[in-house]
């Protein structure tokens, strides 16, 4: 293939991430020449193709059926030639009327040092003036994703043509991790009306960084949390507890807790991704008696009817208008380590294999300036 020559971060082999020469198309008309600047890590997600226990690593998936494990299925092997979805990057040579040379953007397209950009084939976000350009790692995907979670709330509790805020806008609302995701949909609740907002976390490093963001917090280390979001959250005789619970860890452990602080009759909003089994979760328990429910927000769909009103942009536009009122506080408590794109396959490596004793809650590869 003929093109431009570009390097990647890749998986040779589970627990080997590794630089890949790869090579990009020379762009067309329309098109343009992304040179990439930062690109963010998303740890769980990439950390489990390193190791290879992601469900398409373990079982075999159908895109038709969307199933896993039909006879004949195939399953994922490797290398894995690209991680990420976190870029930003200068537009250094455009045949595209929309980008000028020079600009800033953010798309999802992976740690590689260049992209051709088609702005007909996929999401190309322009990075303003007025926002630290490291932070446009979160508009092309990341923010979407923590946007898309309130969205399913909001829908779960107001129907279809309910806005964005009409699923925490006074009403009470746990969060249950304190990763990236789940820092970024408590400032969300937050801005968009809830009447209170706590984040549930084993974690006391990021508990401190949730408070220095001026969120409530509660240590889950032991699973307890639930009762102190029942006491602390009475609504009646028989009723207590949150109103919505965004769950934003892959561990059936905060499914548990996110099932059993719910008042009857509430919504677990899941953002995480399980990719074990789910034997902390008692079904038998609050979810059948209270008459609860359980909702998986994934970014490759917005609630059933509200296509039309919430494409790709308006997740995007939602967590721009979070980031122009608390950008600077992201900057400093969320992009806890910024390294060398050369250094990531190491990065990865450690974060894969658990050897990091204070592993980084947002870790951002940069990249060099095009010369």
């Amino acid at each position: 293939m003929t093109g431009r020559p570009v390097r990647a971060i890749g998986v040779a082999e589970p627990g080997r991430p590794v630089l890949l020469d790869d090579v990009e198309p020379e762009p067309q008309d329309g098109q343009a020449w992304v040179h990439t600047l930062w690109s963010g890590i998303s740890a769980g997600t990439e950390a489990a193709l390193v190791r290879g226990t992601d469900p398409h690593h373990q079982v075999g998936w159908d895109r038709e059926l969307r199933s896993f494990g039909p006879p004949g299925a195939p399953v994922a092997g490797y290398p894995v030639p690209g991680l990420g979805y976190m870029e930003v990057g200068r537009v250094v040579d455009s045949r595209a009327a929309d980008l000028a040379e020079g600009s800033l953007v953010a798309m999802a397209y992976g740690h590689r040092t260049g992209r051709c950009a088609d702005p007909a084939a996929s999401l190309v976000v322009p990075v303003p003036e007025d926002l630290d350009p490291l932070l446009g790692v979160y508009l092309a995907q990341m923010g979407p994703i923590c946007v898309n979670g309130l969205l399913h709330a909001a829908a779960a509790l107001a129907g279809p043509a309910a806005g964005l805020a009409d699923g925490v806008r006074g009403r009470h609302v746990l969060v249950t991790g304190g990763g990236v995701i789940g820092l970024v949909s408590a400032l969300l609740a937050e801005r968009h009306g809830a009447a209170e907002v706590v984040v549930a976390e084993p974690s006391a490093q990021r508990r401190e960084v949730a408070e220095a963001l001026g969120l409530a917090v509660l240590d889950d280390a032991g699973g307890e949390a639930w009762w102190a979001v029942k006491q602390r959250w009475r609504h009646g005789t028989g009723d207590a507890g949150a109103d919505v619970v965004l769950q934003c860890q892959g561990h059936d452990t905060a499914l548990a807790t996110a099932l059993k602080a719910l008042r009857p009759q509430g919504v677990v909003v899941d953002l995480g991704f399980h990719q074990g089994g789910a034997g902390a979760v008692r079904l038998g328990e609050e979810f059948h008696h209270n008459g609860l429910s359980v909702v998986c927000a994934q970014i490759s769909r917005v609630p059933r009817g509200m296509a039309g009103a919430w494409p790709r942009t308006a997740l995007t536009a939602a967590t721009l208008d979070l980031l122009r009122d608390r950008g600077d506080d992201v900057r400093r408590h969320l992009v806890t380590d910024v390294v060398p794109f050369d250094e990531g396959p190491a990065l990865l490596a450690d974060l894969a294999a658990r050897r990091l004793p204070g592993p980084p809650l947002q870790a951002v590869l940069r990249f060099a300036e095009p010369g």
